[in-house]
């Protein structure tokens, strides 16, 4: 979702005396490379280090203005979304993509239209083993991501919280 404004130091302001778990911040290692905006929506999961196939089955899905998270282990050695999966993931209505893990294809990945924020670029592929997890918590540079959590990501960071903020 995209529609409306928030400022994700807002949030943080006020959630500053949040401890109790429901409102995390994640770490400022996960540069844009797609469409550089802001976007927010509930949480769908991945864990899928170095074999992008269920990524590919959650891009050719219906998004219904879902945030895709996918946990690569924080692996730079594969790529797991590239230009074809950021294109099929915007036609299908994902609101944006998270990756704790590498993409490539930057070119491609920005002029598709779905914000993407990884920690680095990669050209080579994943094999395709059929490998991974959905719909389970993951843990994206140490910090929990659950299926159903909101995220929420502009320019100056990602937050994720247990319900809707907006």
């Amino acid at each position: 979702m995209t529609s409306t404004s928030f400022a994700t130091c807002d949030l943080c302001d006020a959630h500053e005396g949040d401890t109790s778990g429901a409102f995390r911040v994640l770490p400022p290692v996960l540069p844009d490379f797609g469409a550089a905006r802001s976007f927010f929506g509930p949480v769908h999961t991945l864990r899928c280090p170095q074999d992008n196939s269920l990524v590919r089955e959650a891009a050719n899905a219906p998004g219904h203005g879902r945030v895709l998270v996918i946990d690569g282990g924080g692996s730079l050695r594969h790529a797991l979304v590239g230009g074809n999966l950021a294109l099929a993931a915007a036609r299908n209505g994902w609101a944006g993509i998270v990756v704790d893990g590498c993409v490539r294809d930057v070119a491609e990945l920005r002029a598709c239209g779905i914000p993407i924020r990884a920690l680095a670029l990669m050209p080579l592929r994943t094999p395709k083993r059929g490998e991974g997890q959905a719909g389970e918590p993951v843990r994206i540079q140490g910090v929990w991501v659950r299926p159903g959590d909101w995220l929420y990501a502009d320019e100056d960071g990602i937050v994720v919280a247990e319900r809707q903020l907006l």
